[in-house]
C-alpha cells in the first residue's frame, strides 16, 4: 500500500509532438500529444491508481477519503501536479496567478507555481523566461503594441538544466524541448501571446491579456536556485529548489537507496532506467505516489527520478 502507480493521461496541444511516444514508450493517441500528465487530481486529467488495494480510485477521491494515506494536511485538494512536455513547436508566452489572485479572478484553490527539469534539448534551443518592463503601464504598452523582442527575455538550455518559475513570471517553453514539470495543481493559463498561430480550422487561440497584465510580476525579479548534490548509500541526490508550494529532487538511484520514512507523501517519476522499489517494478515513464511510511523501501536495479513532496503545514 505503500506504493501507488497512476495511469497517465494524455493532452493533445497545437505544439505537441511524439516524443512522449519516442522517448518514453507511452502508447499514445493519434496527433500532436504535448502533455503527459503523470500524477494529477486535477479534473481536467485525472490520475487513477492502477492496482493494488485503491486499484480504478481516482486520486482525488483518494485524496478526500483515505488523508491518512498522504499526511497530516488540512488542504481540501491534492496539491501537486507532475506532467512531462514535449514541445515540437513554441509553446504560447504565457503566465499564471498566484494563490490568492487564482481564487479572486477563477474562484480556484490553487495558483500555479512550477519548475522545469529539462530531459532533452535540441541544439539552440531556449525558453523565454521574464521580461524587461519596469512598469505595468510599460508592460501594457510593449504587448499592446507587439514589441516581443525588446519585452521577452530569452534563455538557452540543455539537457539537465533545472528552471524555477515562480507565478507571475512571464515564461514559454521553446521547441525541441522535452521537460519534467513540477507543478501546484492548477491549469490556469493567462496567454500574452501565440505568436499569431492557428488551428486546424483556422483559428488564433484566445488571449487573456487584462488578466495576464494584472498577475505578471514588475517589475521581473527572477528567483536563482542553485541545486546542490549529495552522495548517499546506494545512489546520489540532488535538491533541486525547496519551497513553499513544493521540494523537488533528482536522484540517482540502485542497489542499497533507501527511501526512508516520512510522514508524507512523495511523487516518483522515472526518467530512466529500470528496476524496483520495494518490490514494485518500475521502468521510464513510470509515475508514482509513495504513500506515509514508517519503514524504509528498498531499491534494486538502477534509475534516475524525479521526486517531490509538499510539507504538511
Amino acid at each position: 500500500m505503500a506504493i501507488l502507480t497512476c495511469t497517465p493521461v494524455f493532452q493533445e496541444r497545437l505544439w505537441g509532438g511524439r516524443k512522449l511516444e519516442t522517448s518514453f514508450g507511452y502508447s499514445i493517441p493519434k496527433g500532436r500529444i504535448g502533455e503527459c500528465w503523470g500524477i494529477s487530481a486535477h479534473p481536467n486529467g485525472m490520475s487513477v491508481i492502477e492496482s493494488g488495494e485503491f486499484a480504478g480510485t481516482t486520486l482525488a477521491t483518494l485524496w478526500e477519503e483515505n488523508r491518512e494515506l498522504f499526511g497530516a494536511y488540512t488542504l481540501d485538494e491534492f496539491p501537486l501536479l507532475i506532467k512531462l512536455l514535449d514541445a515540437a513547436d513554441d509553446l504560447s508566452v504565457q503566465v499564471h496567478p498566484n494563490d490568492e489572485e487564482a481564487m479572486r479572478l477563477e474562484g480556484e484553490r490553487y495558483g500555479k507555481t512550477e519548475c522545469w527539469y529539462v530531459v532533452e534539448a535540441e541544439e539552440g534551443a531556449e525558453l523565454i523566461l521574464g521580461h524587461s518592463a519596469t512598469t505595468k503601464e510599460e508592460l501594457s504598452n510593449k504587448v499592446e503594441n507587439g514589441e516581443w523582442d525588446d519585452l521577452l527575455r530569452r534563455q538557452p538550455v540543455k539537457a539537465g538544466d533545472f528552471v524555477f518559475v515562480p507565478s507571475g513570471t512571464i515564461h514559454a517553453i521553446g521547441k525541441g524541448i522535452v521537460i519534467l514539470e513540477t507543478q501546484q495543481s492548477s491549469d490556469t493559463t493567462y496567454r500574452v501571446y501565440d505568436f499569431d498561430r492557428t488551428d486546424d480550422e483556422g483559428k488564433t487561440r484566445e488571449l487573456h491579456l487584462n488578466q495576464a497584465i494584472e498577475v505578471t510580476t514588475v517589475p521581473d525579479c527572477p528567483t536563482l536556485v542553485t541545486p546542490t548534490s549529495k552522495n548517499v548509500s546506494g545512489g546520489t541526490v540532488q535538491t533541486l529548489v525547496e519551497t513553499e508550494e513544493f521540494n523537488v529532487y533528482r536522484m540517482d538511484v540502485r542497489d542499497g537507496f533507501a527511501v526512508h520514512p516520512l510522514d508524507r507523501f512523495r511523487l516518483i517519476s522515472v526518467l530512466d532506467g529500470e528496476g524496483t522499489l520495494d518490490g514494485v517494478s518500475l521502468q521510464k515513464g513510470d509515475h508514482v505516489v509513495v504513500t506515509v511510511t514508517n519503514q524504509p523501501l528498498q531499491v534494486s536495479g538502477s534509475m534516475e527520478w524525479i521526486v517531490s513532496d509538499r510539507m504538511t503545514v
